[in-house]
């Protein structure tokens, strides 16, 4: 047995006693109102009543429930949770999705737990679920339709389904404007979107990955094609990619910049480098797959191909205005 085994078993414990009075409480107040049952992305179907008392972890999922009005119900928020800024600076923080504390987030005796797929570590979900606390993992599945049916999930966990269909048909219609923006695309541009740039190795998205599905729905091709999820390309692989973009997120004083990257014998070369062309956006923005993706990928659509401006210009997604709070 490892010196740190009893460690954990006595932070699982605690927590457990510090909610077991606000687990009854839970329970009993789910049983006595009209039980929702709704299946999450574990494949399970989870009762749920009318949660007033909700940790939303996942930057997709708080954007969704404020845009529904749900807001109030929000006890806690993750460090994902960026979009709308008051989020961060109103709500308590549970630290990372994939950093979670039981304790952190049960000593908030929340009703219910609503968690994007991938969100942890499993020790912590392990004990959520332990707790008897409603715990609902949210699918996130890159596409377009994964996104409107994200939304719908939110909608009906938070008793709020004629909200939900508001936003959803806004976010579909978009996407419906995003494909006519699409098809006027003549040349797919060449995109390789880099996540870290640090002492020579340069990790880049490939296929299922957010990154990847954003580059697609702005009208370009990701040329690390050859594997799945994000990993460390050779500069000899860089530079064969022959990418006419390099695109990344921002991320304050450590954004990556132009001088830093086409500096470097893995893109001084490429096409990208003659024409100085990196692009860095809001990573929740790009990459969160919420209400506003369409509008991310209209907007990264004309930094990678400026004949789209005039097109895109006409182009209002409907997500960014409609009111479905009420």
């Amino acid at each position: 047995m490892t010196a740190g085994f009893p460690v954990r078993r006595h932070r699982i414990a605690h927590a457990l006693q510090c909610v077991a009075l606000a687990s009854t409480l839970a329970f009993s107040a789910a049983a006595s109102a009209e039980d929702a049952v709704v299946r999450d992305a574990r494949g399970r179907d989870v009762t749920i009543g009318h949660p007033t008392r909700i940790v939303s972890i996942g930057g997709a999922v708080t954007e969704i429930l404020y845009a529904l009005g749900a807001d109030d119900r929000i006890v806690a928020v993750d460090t994902t949770s960026l979009y709308p800024p008051k989020a961060m600076a109103d709500k308590p923080n549970v630290g990372y999705m994939r950093q979670l504390s039981a304790e952190g987030v049960l000593g908030l005796n929340p009703q219910l737990v609503l968690a994007i797929a991938g969100s942890g570590p499993k020790e912590t979900i392990d004990v959520i679920d332990a707790a008897k606390i409603p715990l609902i993992m949210v699918p996130d599945t890159f596409t377009e339709a994964g996104m409107v049916e994200k939304i719908r999930l939110v909608a009906k966990v938070a008793g709020v389904e004629a909200h939900g269909e508001c936003l959803a048909n806004a976010v579909a219609g978009d996407l419906a404007a995003l494909r006519e923006l699409r098809a006027k695309v003549k040349t797919p541009p060449r995109v390789m979107f880099v996540m870290s740039f640090l002492d020579g190795r340069t990790m880049v998205a490939g296929q299922k990955t957010a990154a990847n599905e954003i580059i697609k729905l702005a009208g370009g091709v990701n040329v690390a094609d050859s594997f799945d999820g994000y990993k460390i390309m050779s500069d000899e692989a860089i530079a064969a990619a022959k990418p006419d973009t390099v695109l990344s997120m921002e991320r304050g004083k450590d954004t990556l910049q132009a001088d830093t990257v086409f500096a470097s014998p893995a893109f001084a070369l490429t096409p990208a480098a003659k024409t100085r062309n990196l692009v860095a956006m809001d990573g929740l923005y790009l990459l969160g797959f919420g209400p506003r993706t369409a509008a991310a990928a209209r907007d990264l659509a004309v930094k990678l191909d400026p004949a789209l401006t005039a097109d895109a210009a006409s182009f209002k997604p409907a997500s960014l205005a409609v009111n479905c709070r009420q």
